[in-house]
């Protein structure tokens, strides 16, 4: 029965990626499929106990715990966007830099916002524009913005970078009691890696092409951007001034100097404050950098409270995506032939949690075709197991949090992550056209780079 179940687990596995792939919701895709996966394990008797106990427990547990970053973070990134302030940081980059280095200047506007917490979709939506009209001026194709913009906004910033805003850095902290600074070294490392690798691939490929030209008869070409109507740049920083100082100062010096003592009582869950500070110190940043921008922009705004409301509509598809994904991670893991999987992805490489976590994390990003849910139903199925590990074998628990998070930017870019169909949509192109460079540069280097560093690491320890 056991076999049963195992089989059961990889059916289930992979209509969700099919299926995903297809277009149909996880958020309805993933309690149909965990159920299929509970009847075939023999447990169906049981199945709405597990419905509600497991699956709903642990979607309710991690929106209730990370929907105030979800929230802020869609929020901010809205008042960033029409503040004008995303528009004028990505300019200004773009103009400093000139076409001569029109990708470079393209990833570093997009790495800036990325890092500041604005998401990856704004990021695209406000970068795009100005890619059109400085690919347009230069002559250079326009298949090849799509990658320069996922260089800079799905891999380095998103991944790798210690204190980077996103969600995907912020995830492994409650597994391992780390803060978003972790193992700083090897993420500079990595993502210096990635981004010169990625820019490196594009140059060469732009170069190569460059007497196809701009190209004629393309869709969603973008109005022409007028500059003068744009807030100062300096303003324009603030913000992310204020999330990315505010939340190291929070992190390293403010939060651990609280008196959190009351944590260890029953009411509070008796949980230590290392699980909570990077989620506490996000949350603080995040409300006031909001408060910044609405502060210093407050005549941009046509209506601040349309404005606010539009973000936090878009804070709940994310939210609950990645919710369902965790609720059906755990309902997987909660199953007896989920022991035979455990046991086999932990022995890809006996005695080296390094290499197994950063396989498992990989496969159910690209299954599920989402890094942050891949990594969040990797690391509720193992995350303990990874911990003890890390303690079993004196590996630095940091490790395990920047490996985790890099690993998860690496397969989630299959043709079917949402965020490369978003991004394809908003450039008015195809996967025929661009998709070979997008995977280049946010999948095929991301992984190597995270496979070069594991096996540096494997020789350290």
């Amino acid at each position: 029965m056991e076999y049963m179940g195992v089989f059961g687990i990889l059916l289930s596995l992979g209509l969700l990626m099919y299926l995903a792939y297809r277009g149909i919701s996880v958020i309805i895709l993933a309690p149909i499929l965990a159920m299929l996966a509970v009847v075939l394990a023999g447990e169906g008797s049981q199945m709405m106990g597990i419905y509600t106990q497991v699956f709903m427990s642990k979607m309710g547990s991690f929106a209730v715990k990370y929907f105030p970053i979800f929230l802020l973070g869609a929020i901010f990134g809205k008042l960033m966007e029409d503040s004008g302030s995303a528009k004028v940081i990505a300019h200004r980059i773009i103009k400093a830099l000139g076409i001569k280095h029109a990708s470079l200047a393209i990833v570093l506007a997009c790495g800036l916002l990325t890092y500041g917490g604005v998401s990856a979709f704004v990021v695209a939506f406000a970068v795009y524009p100005l890619a059109a009209a400085l690919f347009r001026e230069a002559n250079l194709p326009k298949r090849f913005i799509p990658a320069t913009i996922a260089l800079g906004a799905f891999t380095f910033t998103m991944t790798c970078l210690p204190g980077t805003a996103q969600i995907h850095n912020i995830i492994p902290t409650s597994y391992f009691g780390t803060n978003m600074y972790a193992a700083p070294l090897i993420g500079i490392c990595a993502g210096l890696a990635m981004m010169v690798g990625g820019l490196l691939w594009i140059n060469k490929r732009i170069k190569t092409h460059q007497a196809e030209g701009y190209g004629e008869n393309h869709t969603h070409e973008p109005e022409h951007l007028d500059s003068q109507h744009l807030p100062n740049l300096m303003l324009a920083l603030l913000p992310i001034v204020v999330v990315v100082l505010l939340n190291f100062l929070l992190q390293k010096h403010i939060i651990p100097s609280w008196d959190t003592g009351y944590l260890a009582e029953a009411k509070y869950g008796a949980i230590s404050v290392n699980k909570l500070v990077a989620v506490w110190s996000m949350i603080i940043a995040l409300l006031a950098a909001n408060l910044v921008v609405i502060a210093v922009h407050w005549r941009r705004f046509v209506s601040i409270n349309q404005t606010m409301t539009k973000g936090a509509l878009g804070s709940m598809l994310p939210t609950f995506n990645t919710g369902s994904e965790v609720g059906y991670g755990a309902t997987i893991a909660s199953l007896a032939a989920f022991v035979l999987v455990k046991d086999a992805v932990i022995n890809i490489s006996p005695g080296n949690p390094l290499i197994s976590e950063v396989v498992a994390v990989n496969v159910l990003a690209g299954i599920t075709g989402s890094a942050s849910g891949g990594l969040t139903i990797a690391l509720e199925a193992l995350g303990e197991t990874y911990a003890q590990l890390a303690q079993q074998y004196s590996i630095n628990p940091e490790w395990m949090h920047r490996l985790a998070s890099m690993a998860s930017g690496g397969f989630d870019s299959l043709p079917h992550n949402g965020a490369v169909i978003t991004l394809l949509t908003i450039c008015g192109l195809s996967h025929k056209q661009s998709y070979k460079d997008i995977a280049m540069v946010s999948l095929v280097i991301p992984v190597v780079v995270t496979g070069v560093t594991v096996l540096i690491l494997s020789l350290i320890f």
